[in-house]
């Protein structure tokens, strides 16, 4: 047989168990890349809720100051002592309901404290989607490796399976700076 190069079987082995375990890795980089997403996802329909909370917080307590500007003219301009006294009170009302939607600390329902809220979940949002993103490029290492490596045992060209190895070590740093410092690196 002239023409037909003596392939290795051993080191068909050992590709074959740098392919599993590239899988594997792989499988693991998917799955904490779609956890990652969903947490993003879920993060920012909270910070999102929350914005709007605080819109609609900040609405209501410009229409109560408003309306306790206003009532400042018919307080000044009534002459009955007892109207003057009612007006003053319902001002008076309205400037707590106000001052109390600024801050509601028992509550955490107050603009300051849905503004911090918000901001939380934005933080960890961009955390997760950080993390998503350097899990989605070990990913691909993974499978470029995975690609590489099979070649190699088709091509019986030892450099492709050297090849895949690298990729597979940057696929593993990439997706360990998913799960522990996503926002170490940005792309």
């Amino acid at each position: 047989m002239t023409g037909h190069a003596h392939v290795e079987h051993g080191s068909d082995k050992r590709i074959a168990l740098l392919i599993a375990i590239l899988a594997l890795f792989l499988a693991i980089a998917e799955t904490g890349a779609k956890s990652a997403q969903t947490e993003g996802i879920s993060r920012n329909v909270e910070a999102a809720n929350l914005w709007a909370f605080f819109q609609a917080r900040t609405i209501r307590q410009t229409n109560v100051r408003t309306a306790a500007e206003a009532a400042e003219l018919d307080r000044l301009a009534a002459t009955d002592a007892a109207v003057r006294e009612a007006i003053a009170r319902q001002q008076q009302s309205w400037r707590d309901t106000a001052a109390r939607w600024e801050s509601e600390p028992q509550t955490g329902e107050g603009r300051r404290e849905l503004m911090a809220r918000a901001k939380a979940a934005e933080a960890i949002r961009d955390r997760s989607l950080a993390a998503y993103h350097m899990h989605e490029f070990g990913s691909a290492a993974f499978q470029v490796a995975i690609v590489l490596a099979s070649a190699s045992i088709i091509t019986s060209v030892p450099l492709l399976a050297i090849g895949g190895v690298a990729l597979g070590v940057a696929g593993v740093v990439l997706s360990g700076l998913g799960f522990l410092a996503p926002e170490l690196v940005h792309f």
